[in-house]
């Protein structure tokens, strides 16, 4: 019998799909502010970017989501937007931004901006107009008359505490979901729904490809603002995510893309899988981040359970991954993001087995049905950070949750939910990216904004780049693979071993092509006893692990061993 090194097969391309640029594409988030930094400020920039755009064109990855670079405070770090036309100092100019478009598109790799229209920054013109209550802007925001000591209602913040504020110059309470800098548009008014689709029409016309339209779900808000259920983890939740207009919002937003040849994708935190379905085609996007698998890790009471937390059966994972491919029409597919810990860390090892698990759940991203996005660093296995104070925290949502659970005497100080921040917080996605071993990991030549993790001298790109073995070269062969073979953007998935707790194998079936996946997700051998599959003609095409036989069957399957088979016609 033989064998194989880890390799690539290129394999012949079926026409007979419905084919779409976005379902066949891989994209690549930018969190602009930790990824290069051009001029030594420490906070990484435009400019910075231009610099790697060879680095994503190697990688080959098809399109660049960037992060909010508009004109902003930085309450939310750039998430409250203060001019949608503008580019922060920081980040550079509009002149910047246009050097990085035409230096993406010239490599064919396309551009969709993070678009975030659930709130603006409290320096917003709109909302300085509406505190003032000057003509045509009074009903922009979500303002309410009431005692300035006794909030309209008993809704959370998602980033904890009230979801109101007073604003003493207007004399009334507004709206925030999220950070009290961040006050919710009202989109109940029409003026309001033109004025963002205004927005839209300016950047498709400077040329960019989609957009990721940011917690999305919140647009529509209850009429009257009752007061929600307290006993769940975000009390009123249920009155401010997918409210009775949003589908109707959405659909009118979708008129502003009509004529540009553009992807769509929504941040939708609340959306259950019956739900997606609803706000996409005829609903108003191409596709929808839904993220019920990123909560197999959090407890009972939600992802910021203090008291249950990190453990995880990779049984409910194969359910909601399962009713994903088979329930929703076109998955968006993620395990990390700027709002999310490290990949590596919340589905792998990232101690014994970093490389072995971080190519395993490569492998797992990259032959799943749907399209596919990759977080800056993950494609070199970055890990989560250790935070030891809450000093040492940027993120304001941990920052906030944290100050609550003291608050509320969940926690009597920082050490007590030490463990939860290091396993959640989002900081972890926003310590700069590892370049090099030089200081602060190469990605600046200044004092950087947030510190670097400290195992960039083991971990970083310039080491990657000369080793073929590297979770890099993985991700690299993974994603010229996806681009040879449309069974594994358009082929049905089929889950063999859906009861299995430590093996998990699928097989993307199109036409006449059968591939096989296994995953060893565990940190033990594991033997592949029933696959229930024919593979007498078996044929190893990518592995993360050297010297694997052409038969799934024939031995056992090394700690996170990841190998994907093409198994022959159906």
């Amino acid at each position: 019998m033989t064998t194989h090194d880890s390799q690539t097969i290129a394999l012949p391309r079926d026409t007979n799909v419905d084919r779409a640029w976005w379902k066949e594409a891989v994209v690549y988030q930018i969190y602009p502010r930790s990824f290069n930094d051009s001029d030594g400020t420490g906070v990484g920039d435009i400019p910075g970017i231009t610099e790697k755009a060879d680095y994503l064109d190697e990688l080959g990855v098809d399109v660049v989501w960037l992060c909010p670079v508009y004109d902003s405070p930085n309450a939310d770090n750039g998430y409250d937007i203060r001019d949608y036309r503008s580019i922060m100092d920081e980040f550079g100019t509009m002149t910047d931004w246009e050097a990085l478009r035409d230096a993406l598109h010239e490599r064919d790799i396309r551009l969709i901006m993070d678009l975030v229209v659930n709130h603006t920054s409290k320096q917003h013109v709109w909302f300085q107009k509406s505190r003032r209550c000057e003509d045509g802007y009074e009903d922009y925001y979500h303002w309410q008359d009431g005692d300035p000591d006794e909030p309209p209602n008993n809704w959370q913040s998602i980033f904890g505490g009230p979801a109101w504020s007073y604003d003493e110059e207007r004399g009334q309470w507004y709206l925030h979901l999220f950070d009290p800098e961040q006050p919710d548009l009202n989109w109940r008014n029409p003026d309001v729904r033109d004025a963002v689709a205004d927005v839209v029409t300016w950047w498709l016309e400077k040329g960019i490809d989609g957009f990721r339209l940011d917690a999305i779900d919140h647009l529509s808000k209850a009429d009257g603002y009752p007061d929600g259920d307290s006993d769940e983890p975000i009390t009123g939740l249920e009155h401010f995510s997918h409210g009775p207009r949003l589908r109707e919002y959405l659909t009118e937003l979708a008129t502003a893309f009509e004529g540009y040849d553009t992807m769509t994708v929504g941040e939708m935190g609340g959306a259950d899988i019956e739900q997606v379905d609803e706000y996409t085609g005829e609903g108003g996007l191409n596709t929808v981040f839904q993220f019920e698998h990123m909560g197999v890790t959090a407890g009972p009471d939600g992802p910021w359970d203090p008291e249950q937390f990190g453990e995880w059966d990779l049984t409910d994972l194969k359910e909601i991954i399962g009713q994903q491919q088979g329930e929703i029409d076109w998955p968006a597919l993620f395990f990390g993001n700027h709002d999310q810990p490290r990949l590596v860390s919340h589905f792998g090892d990232d101690e014994a087995y970093r490389e072995e698990s971080a190519k395993l759940v490569a492998t797992f991203l990259l032959t799943l049905r749907g399209t596919p996005y990759i977080y800056q660093g993950e494609e070199i296995g970055m890990t989560n950070d250790v935070f030891s104070s809450l000093d040492e925290l940027d993120d304001p949502m941990t920052v906030g949750i944290v100050e609550e659970l003291l608050e509320e005497g969940a926690i009597d100080t920082y050490d007590d939910a030490a463990d939860l921040v290091n396993h959640r917080s989002r900081d972890h996605a926003r310590t700069p990216m590892q370049w090099s071993d030089e200081p602060n990991a190469g990605f600046t030549t200044g004092d950087p904004w947030f510190a670097a993790n400290e195992n960039y001298t083991d971990i970083n790109v310039e080491s990657s780049l000369t080793d073929p073995d590297s979770v890099w070269n993985h991700y690299r062969r993974l994603i010229d693979l996806r681009h040879d073979e449309d069974a594994f953007v358009y082929g049905e998935y089929d889950d063999l071993l859906p009861d299995d707790e430590q093996l998990y194998a699928y097989t993307r079936t199109l036409g006449d092509e059968r591939m096989l996946v296994v995953l060893n997700w565990s940190d033990d051998t594991a033997t592949l006893d029933d696959l229930v599959v024919e593979t007498s003609h078996a044929e190893v095409v990518l592995s993360n692990y050297d010297g694997v036989s052409d038969d799934p069957s024939a031995g056992s399957f090394d700690p996170y061993e990841a190998t994907v088979y093409r198994v022959g016609s159906t």
